[in-house]
């Protein structure tokens, strides 16, 4: 299967290229607005793993990931090599106990936690307010195939655009999201680009750091990589063994 896998910046993606032995080729996208010889520019570029994997690092927070993603799958669409799968991949902060540092998750639904509105009654998601969709729930079957491979536990992933950073706001996401078991910042832009191009879409992250209050020193940045390498090392025999049509 043709995958795209979006990491919201370069070394992100590198993790995930480590996992493919043989070369990578960097591959730029027709008609993008890169600077000349610039091939890291997000939505412009992608690097071709020797297993057949696309990676592009589509930027951060999930404006910037929608679109970067949205000009990945038109490009190959107009090139008549459309992707099969698109996976939302990187380091993210774990709500803890549940999501320990040096782990993973699959998300079995990838949810918006801050797109809404406050009233005085407390936040209402986009969806209460009439319009609109807040959660994309990747393919049942293929969130537990991965997630036994990778072993990694399935959960929800939120985006959101500020990275939580106290443990008031932590508790308040925990509240409105029970199964929430990481945050980080692309997931539903990228989930939002899949969708409308028609293409399934997983998420998956390797937690470097705990929800809550920032404290550098804890967080566990090149154990998180480590798991992500691990991780996508363990992908392709999980997207061969999946059946589309189970999800149907």
């Amino acid at each position: 299967m043709r995958a795209l896998v979006a990491t919201a910046v370069p070394a992100e993606r590198d993790a995930v290229a480590r996992a493919f032995p043989g070369a990578n080729e960097a591959i730029r996208l027709p008609g993008g607005p890169g600077r000349p010889g610039d091939l890291d520019v997000p939505g412009v570029s992608v690097v071709r793993t020797a297993a057949g994997y696309d990676l592009l690092a589509a930027g951060v927070g999930p404006a910037l990931a929608a679109a970067s993603t949205a000009t990945a799958l038109t490009a190959a669409a107009l090139g008549g090599t459309p992707y099969g799968l698109v996976v939302s991949a990187g380091i993210g902060g774990g709500f803890q106990p549940e999501a320990p540092l040096g782990s993973l998750v699959v998300a079995d639904a990838i949810t918006v936690a801050d797109l809404g509105a406050e009233t005085a009654d407390g936040f209402l998601p986009v969806t209460e307010l009439g319009f609109g969709t807040v959660t994309h729930r990747p393919p049942a079957s293929l969130v537990r195939g991965v997630s036994e491979a990778m072993g990694a536990r399935p959960g929800t992933i939120l985006t959101v655009s500020t990275v939580t950073g106290t443990a008031a706001r932590a508790a308040e996401l925990r509240a409105r999201h029970p199964q929430a078991l990481a945050e980080g910042m692309e997931g539903f832009g990228v989930a939002e680009a899949a969708a409308a191009h028609g293409v399934p879409v997983l998420e998956i992250r390797a937690v470097s750091n705990p929800v809550g209050p920032r404290d550098r020193a804890a967080w566990r940045i090149g154990d998180a990589f480590a798991a992500l390498t691990e991780a996508f090392g363990k992908l392709a025999p999980a997207l061969e063994s999946w059946n589309p049509y189970d999800d149907q």
